[in-house]
């Protein structure tokens, strides 16, 4: 069965390299830490806070601006989100001092929190209701790529030519999506597709959903977070051999996210219980088995899966249930996915102490609280009926 009208497709395609292009933004630091530290003369603790300063920002800007934007029009919002990426990412590549690089990442961050809000309805709203969770699998599958390719290919540029031909490279990737958006993407006003709401909007089940994605995020980054130690001192595996590790863990993540697409326009609630029930067996095996080399490989490699599953599905399962507006809705669940992302990091920090081992086992304890709410769901309904919003005839018809 097709997707959709080539000039759909076109879009879709552009909006997933935009999701590409503000992950690897995010997180190119990350990569090119020692380079951008020694040539503005700033610690590398500093160059850090270019990553977690910009997370927070995300956090805490999110639903603010999504309130703030909700009677804007989609086509013109996001073409302005992505000018602001490509500006943005372009004075940090220019920037000759610690001040300007902070200031103009700050200013890509505000971007990107208002970006995930607008940029799942605005694909959904692109297709029928029977393929839109393939298209929002899709979508996210560059999201996905840019932890596999966008900061592997970044470090590799930043080495080979200064840290600052990485960014210039993401500022001119960004160009494409800017002028495919600001050219193909339908117009409309700001609440006029019926995409715009919750086809079955049910606050209580939206709450559940909240509350499952930050525990099952924070689950996952718990023990994601250390996965290189956890590899080198528990697995046994040479620090050689992380860099492979990681990408394979990085593919699988990729092939999660497509899974999903085959899946979730018929059970989304059964699809993200599913995968959070893989994400904690996984965990479970990493902390239990990760003394022997092939269980932690495969075990690690099935949590990485795990997550861009979930986060895929949840943009699905955010327009199904969402009480108001699927805007509000996505600014709800982009909010609880960085938060998971924050808290699970800083729990592992804490537990490291104790052996890196007990963040893979934090990790499965939160992953089996998620799968408990996610289980509970059906019964939170604040509608008071007992089916479930993932029910499979119904959903096909329902997620539009």
């Amino acid at each position: 069965m097709a997707l959709g009208p080539a000039r759909s497709v076109i879009t879709l395609l552009a909006l997933s390299l935009s999701t590409f292009v503000f992950v690897t933004t995010e997180t190119l630091p990350i990569g090119l830490l020692p380079l951008i530290a020694d040539d503005l003369g700033v610690t590398q603790a500093a160059v850090g806070l270019l990553v977690t300063g910009y997370g927070m920002v995300v956090v805490l800007a999110t639903i603010p601006l999504t309130r703030f934007t909700r009677r804007v029009r989609r086509r013109p919002l996001l073409a302005a989100l992505l000018g602001v990426s490509v500006v943005g990412t372009s004075v940090s590549a220019l920037a000759d001092d610690y001040p300007v690089l902070l200031a103009s990442r700050l200013g890509v961050a505000l971007s990107q929190a208002l970006f995930w809000s607008v940029v799942t309805p605005a694909a959904a709203a692109l297709f029928p209701a029977a393929t839109r969770g393939r298209a929002l699998s899709i979508l996210y599958a560059g999201s996905s790529l840019a932890a596999v390719a966008g900061v592997p290919v970044g470090t590799w540029l930043g080495q080979l030519a200064g840290w600052r031909s990485a960014f210039l490279a993401v500022a001119a990737l960004g160009l494409i999506p800017l002028l495919v958006v600001a050219v193909l993407l339908p117009e409309a006003p700001a609440g006029g597709h019926e995409s715009d709401r919750g086809s079955a909007p049910d606050r209580g089940r939206y709450l559940a959903l909240l509350a499952a994605t930050a525990l099952a995020v924070s689950g996952a980054f718990s023990a994601f977070t250390y996965v290189s130690p956890f590899l080198v001192e528990v697995a046994g595996f040479p620090l050689a051999a992380t860099g492979p590790l990681l990408l394979a863990r990085g593919i699988a993540g990729v092939l999660g996210v497509l899974a999903v697409g085959l899946l979730v326009d018929r059970n989304p609630w059964l699809t993200m219980t599913a995968v959070v029930g893989l994400q904690a067996v996984a965990l479970g095996a990493q902390y239990a088995l990760g003394a022997v080399p092939v269980v932690a490989v495969v075990a690690v490699a099935a949590a990485g899966l795990a997550l861009s599953a979930l986060a895929a599905v949840l943009g699905a399962r955010a327009l199904v249930v969402a009480p108001g507006s699927t805007a509000m809705a996505s600014a709800g669940a982009s909010t609880a996915f960085n938060v998971g992302i924050t808290g699970g990091a800083l729990l592992g920090g804490l537990l490291l102490p104790a052996g890196v081992g007990t963040t893979a086992l934090a990790g499965a304890l939160l992953s089996l609280a998620a799968l408990v709410v996610l289980l509970a769901e059906p019964a939170l309904s604040s509608t008071g009926r007992r089916k479930a919003v993932g029910e499979p005839v119904r959903i096909h018809h329902a997620v539009g």
